[in-house]
């Protein structure tokens, strides 16, 4: 098991102008009740530094956090507002589009957004948009499938190839994950050590 991502929360912004700047960082995106910031938990091993709710869309700001590493300056991990269903006021989610957006297309040392996709569902209408826009801007992404716990172990090979099928994707590309189980997260860990470690 490899040690937990030492992360310290630095800030939340409704805008990306509103950020520290960065060396480096890589950012968390999906939607609404995906388990973004149960994954940012267990990465670090911790159990609330990132706010969880059963509630979907309670991440309502970019949440930027420092990563400790052995480079002399620290790079970022960013967990962004899901798009999609959540429970917040009208007002507030027609903001997150261009905040989204805004964050994505104008972190200038933004190495790699890891997009979230529901392994227990598959990938969703508004999954496959977000991952045509960022092909489309040219935004490097990887695809991690949430929930691996939730998907019977008959089903997981079929299961695998029909999410990496619909995000366009050999099965090879997409990491699985559990932020339950624990399954995947000593991989996740890894490149996200690689890009800011």
């Amino acid at each position: 098991m490899s040690s937990p991502l030492r992360l310290t929360f630095v800030q939340s912004a409704s805008r990306t102008d509103q950020l520290p700047g960065s060396p480096i960082e890589v950012a968390f995106v999906g939607r609404s009740n995906v388990g973004k910031s149960s994954l940012v938990n267990a990465l670090a091993n911790r159990k609330q530094l990132a706010r969880v709710s059963n509630t979907p869309g309670r991440t309502q700001l970019i949440n930027l956090f420092e990563v400790e590493s052995a480079r002399t300056e620290l790079g970022t991990m960013v967990d962004l507002p899901g798009y999609g269903f959540a429970k917040a006021a009208k007002n507030i989610k027609r903001d997150w589009p261009e905040m989204i957006e805004g964050y994505l297309l104008e972190r200038d040392n933004l190495a790699m957004v890891f997009v979230l996709v529901d392994g227990a569902i598959g990938p969703t209408t508004l999954d496959v948009q977000m991952l045509d826009w960022l092909r489309y801007n040219g935004v490097p992404h990887t695809v991690v499938a949430t929930k691996f716990d939730k998907v019977k172990s008959s089903k997981r090979a079929t299961r695998k190839k029909e999410l990496a099928g619909g995000c366009q994707l050999d099965q090879g590309d997409v990491v699985w994950v559990s932020a339950t189980k624990g399954d995947g997260i000593d991989a996740l860990r890894s490149l996200v050590r690689n890009w800011v470690g």
